[in-house]
Formats: C-alpha cells, structure tokens, sequence
C-alpha cells in the first residue's frame, strides 16, 4: 500500500493518477474529502492530518511506500508521521524538499527542508529526497494582480530559474515509490529552461493571445504579493523575500538532468504549461 499526503495539491493530484495508471495500491490522505473530488475512485481516502497525530496510526496501517509533502515551516509535522512510521511498517519514503537546500548560502527556506530531511534519515527508513526547483504553478500566484491590475508583479528581475512542471516531479516521485533503486539519492529536478519572469510572462502571453504587463516590484509587500497575493505569516514572508533577493542575484538559474536521465525524455517546457492552463488565465485583465 503507498500513502500520498498533500494529494490534492498540484503534485499531489499529478501523483496519484500516476500511481492509478500504474495500478498500485493507494491511499491518500485528506483533511477534507471534499477537496478529493476529481481524483480517482481507486484511491482510498483517510481523513487525518499531519498536525494530529492521532490520526496517522489509521492512515499508516498496512502502508509500505509513503509520499510525503510537509506544509509549512516547522518540524513537527514530519516527526509526527516519523513518530508513526516504523511502528506501522514504512520501509520507504520520498520526501518532497527543495533545492533551496543546496544553497549557498543556505536560505531559510532550504534550512526548513534541511532539518526534515535529516529527520527523515534519522528515522532509519530508506528514503528518496526530492529538491525540485518552483513550480510551473506558481504562475498561478499571478491571477490576483492580474485581475485587479492587469499585471504581473517581478520582484527578480535580471534573475533566472528553471520552473518545473508539477507533472514531472510527480512522475519522478512515482518511479521512487514503485521501484527499486534510489534509495538514499537525493535529486535536484528542473525544468530545462532557465527563464526570467519576464520571460515566462512572454511565453504566457503568447499562450492566451493578449499582451501582459510585468511591474517591477519596489516594495517588501509587493514581493510577498507576488508569491502569496493573500499574504503569508512573519516568518514565511521574511523567508520569501530573502529567497527573491538571491534569485535576484542568480542570472543563470540551476539546471540539471535529471529529468531526462530519469523520465528517459526531456522536461515539460513552459509554453507547454501554459497551453495547457491557459483556460485559467482567460477574462484576466
């Protein structure tokens, strides 16, 4: 049996069709069934959550391969479900961190992802850690000023990344789970294209067929806008902005090859991305 937290997020939902078109016992993890709808039947549901950890003991039971995505930015959340795991026979987990760990300087963001990831290997069940650069679906983020003022907010600039399609982290992910092989790796995925958000608002642009304006961002609140347009606790907030100020910085942008050399085909592009969504972004300013 594999467990998939976060299952009804980006990767999440990308993940569970993977491993239901694999025809592997799943289940998945849910606060809210309700938010489950559209995911396939196959999937059994368990309502808990990572913050009670009364409620893992039933998610785990019979569960061997477990897909883990953490919110927020403490600890607890992973050693509860640690706490629970070996009792209940886990003999693998892929953990969903971020290449923010391989900073240098290690921002905030990455020493989050640090402290669960040496949790995870203190734990004594093999694992596989992925550090994926942001998503694809951080364009989403953009929606807000978009409608409101008919533009994007750059708070980079100059900076350039790689985005990745949550679709091939959720295909990596998959392969972890269901084979042999890559435990004790830890994988750096990248999309294959290092872009500028101005760039990427270009390729967007071009997808929906209307012109976008990019505002450059001259204030902290804006910054945190871009990422989170509803706002985002202290520490969080802090951590993005210093996160956006070493992207700044970075005019080449982290790329690797793992994708291909894993997927056996090269990483989904941005403009495909965007063909693909470009439903959501239609009736924006």
């Amino acid at each position: 049996m594999l467990l998939v937290t976060g299952a009804t997020g980006h990767i999440g939902r990308e993940l569970v069709g993977e491993l239901d078109a694999l025809g592997a016992p799943l289940r998945i993890l849910v606060r809210d069934p309700a938010r489950a709808a559209g995911l396939p039947e196959s999937a059994e549901r368990v309502v808990g959550d990572l913050g009670e950890p009364a409620t893992l003991t039933a998610a785990l039971d019979g569960v061997r391969s477990l897909f883990l995505l953490v919110p927020g930015t403490g600890l607890e959340h992973t050693e509860n479900i640690l706490a629970a795991a070996p009792a209940a026979g886990v003999r693998r987990i892929v953990y969903l961190s971020s290449y923010a760990v391989i900073g240098d300087p290690m921002p905030a963001m990455g020493r989050w992802h640090h402290e669960r990831e040496q949790s995870i290997r203190g734990s004594g069940i093999p694992a596989t850690v992925l550090r994926p650069t942001g998503f694809m679906t951080n364009a989403f983020d953009w929606l807000p000023t978009l409608r409101a003022e008919g533009c994007v907010l750059d708070p980079v600039g100059p900076g350039r990344a790689a985005p990745i399609d949550p679709a091939d982290i959720a295909a990596v992910a998959a392969l972890a789970l269901t084979e042999g092989g890559h435990e004790g790796r830890e994988y750096l995925l990248t999309g294959g294209e290092s872009l500028t958000v101005a760039e990427q608002v270009r390729i967007l642009a071009d997808a929906i067929g209307r012109a976008i304006d990019v505002r450059p961002v001259a204030t902290t609140a804006d910054a945190v806008r871009f990422r989170y347009p509803g706002g985002a606790p202290p520490a969080l907030a802090e951590a993005l902005v210093e996160g956006l100020t070493l992207m700044r910085q970075d005019t080449v942008g982290v790329r690797s090859d793992t994708v291909r050399r894993l997927l056996g085909r090269e990483p989904r592009t941005f403009a495909n991305w965007c063909a693909r969504n470009a439903h959501a972004f239609a009736g924006t300013a």
